[in-house]
Parts: C-alpha cells; sequence; structure tokens
C-alpha cells in the first residue's frame, strides 16, 4: 500500500493579529480540509512559513495538526534548513509531535554537490521517520535529477519517496521507472494533472489549502479515467494553482482561505499584504473556479 496518495495540502500557518500562532484557526482549516476529503497534510513548509519560525513554533504547529487529523490523515513535517543537524533537531521534534513522515529540500543557502546531498539525506535518515526527499531546484539551488534521486534511494534506507517540483513534467516518468518502490509526488500545482496522468499518486499542493474539493475531484477523476471531467476541474482550478508558481504564493493562498471562508490570517514580515491588482487577480481566479462544471 501506498504511504502517500491522493490530495496533500501544504498547510498555511495562521497568525493572530499579535503575531501569535492561531492554534484554534489552524485545527479548524485541517477539519474543514479533511471534511472535503483531503488525504494527508504537511506542516511547516514554504507554505507555512516555516522560515519565520521559531523551532518551539514550529513544534506547536506540527502537534496542533497531529491533534486535529487524530490519525484520520498522515501528517508530514517539513523540516528544511541550512544545516543536516538542524534538519534533525526538526524531524526530532516533529517526530515527537506525532507526525509520521519527513520531508526536505537539501541544505539552504549551499550548493551541495552530489556525494554531499547524499550524505544529507543519510544522516537525516537517522531520525527515525521516513523521509521525502524534495526536489525544487529554484527553492534550494540545487537539482535532484532522476540519477541522483535513484543513488539516494539506493544507498539511503529510510529514504521512501521524492517530492518533484522542477517543473519538468519528464522528471515523473523517469522517476517512475527507477528500480524499486520509491513513490513519486507531485509538488507543483499547475502541472498536477500532467503529473497525475503519467502515473504520480499524490500530489502535495498549495491550491488545495482553498480548493480541496476541486483537488479532489480532479484526483478522483482521474483515478477513474475520467479524462473529460478532469480537464473541466483543472480548468477551474488552474488560475489559481498558477499561483504556487509565484513568490507570492503564501500571500495568495492566505489570501484566497479567507475569501472561501477558511482562516489565511496576516503573513509575517519580511511577506507584506498583496497590492491591488494582486488582489484583483486573485478574484478573478476565485471566479472561474466558482464557474459551474461545464456539462
Amino acid at each position: 500500500m501506498a504511504r502517500f496518495e491522493g490530495i496533500i495540502p501544504a498547510l498555511t500557518t495562521p497568525f493572530t493579529a499579535d503575531d501569535e500562532i492561531d492554534v484554534a484557526a489552524l485545527k479548524e482549516n485541517v477539519e474543514a480540509l479533511i471534511d472535503a476529503g483531503v488525504h494527508g497534510f504537511v506542516a511547516t513548509g514554504t507554505m507555512g512559513e516555516a522560515g519565520s519560525l521559531t523551532r518551539e513554533e514550529r513544534t506547536l504547529v506540527v502537534r496542533s495538526v497531529v491533534e486535529a487529523a487524530a490519525g484520520r490523515v498522515p501528517v508530514t513535517v517539513g523540516v528544511s534548513s541550512g544545516s543536516a543537524r538542524q534538519s534533525l533537531e526538526y524531524a526530532a521534534d516533529g517526530k515527537a509531535a506525532g507526525a509520521q513522515y519527513v520531508m526536505s529540500l537539501p541544505p539552504l543557502g549551499y550548493r551541495a554537490d552530489e556525494d554531499e546531498v547524499v550524505a544529507f539525506y543519510a544522516e537525516l535518515a537517522t531520525c527515525g521517520l521516513p523521509v521525502m526527499a524534495y526536489n525544487n531546484p529554484e527553492a534550494s539551488g540545487v537539482d535532484l535529477p532522476a540519477s541522483t534521486v535513484a543513488r539516494i534511494y539506493a544507498e539511503v534506507e529510510g529514504v521512501v519517496a521524492v517530492k518533484e517540483c522542477s517543473g519538468d513534467t519528464r522528471r515523473i516518468p523517469a522517476l517512475l521507472h527507477l528500480e524499486g518502490d520509491l513513490e513519486v509526488i507531485v509538488g507543483g500545482d499547475d502541472w498536477a494533472l500532467e503529473g497525475f496522468a503519467a502515473g504520480a499518486p499524490a500530489w502535495i499542493t498549495g491550491a488545495g489549502v482553498l480548493a480541496p474539493r476541486e483537488c479532489v475531484e480532479l484526483y478522483d477523476a482521474v483515478r477513474n479515467n475520467d479524462l473529460a471531467t478532469a480537464r473541466e476541474v483543472y480548468r477551474r482550478l488552474l488560475p489559481v494553482a498558477r499561483f504556487d508558481m509565484t513568490s507570492k504564493l503564501v500571500q495568495f493562498f492566505k489570501a484566497g482561505q479567507d475569501a472561501v471562508g477558511l482562516t489565511g490570517g496576516p503573513t509575517r514580515a519580511p511577506r507584506l499584504p498583496l497590492k491591488p491588482h494582486e488582489v484583483e487577480a486573485l478574484d478573478a481566479a476565485l471566479a472561474i473556479l466558482r464557474e459551474p462544471v461545464a456539462a
């Protein structure tokens, strides 16, 4: 049975007006997304503004998500940082808080070579939780092509999955054809349909925090080989999904959550609120999302 399947929203972290973590709102968001049919969560990732959280706050977020999920869906903790030691500390905290999986980019702030990347994941795998490698060269400065992923998987016991977010849809079949049972997860919102069609079993999504039902509808349509429905759902979802590939993805998705009745709330500095023309772009995308399904 696959460890990762379906729709896995990368959660935002709600803050109060006093810039404290809004635990009640976070738990309400988790409950609403589970009611919409999602299949798991990632906490303390980029969407969760992990870089602006203290170690204690990160643990609070993970514990709150685990408590709200209450065993109904698995929780993955994001532990990306600039050092293996710090990532291991975050992983240990996540494990103690009840997370089931760990996800990490290669070390941030340093262009590690392949040997260093493999060594990093080998050290991270000592945390005692299954590890998901995360390829996002724009964010990390380090690309993980299929050959590197194959080496990580072959040499590091405990790495069970890879989140592929390079934007190159050809990576999905290349990774799926590697020897073994490595699970390959779509990590970019604006090519989710292509990734599912290529055989990826799961999608870690930003858009899923504000359009969970549509994301689940897309997954179900693909799983049922209903290409016409999948295309129509994706047509409505894509304008929102494209915000995932912008530098202000957190602001867009938090504002979108507020617009659909969930809690996004403010972001932490250095992120600023959306500008008027950006709000207009979000409103236009949400209008398309709300269009009736074409017959």
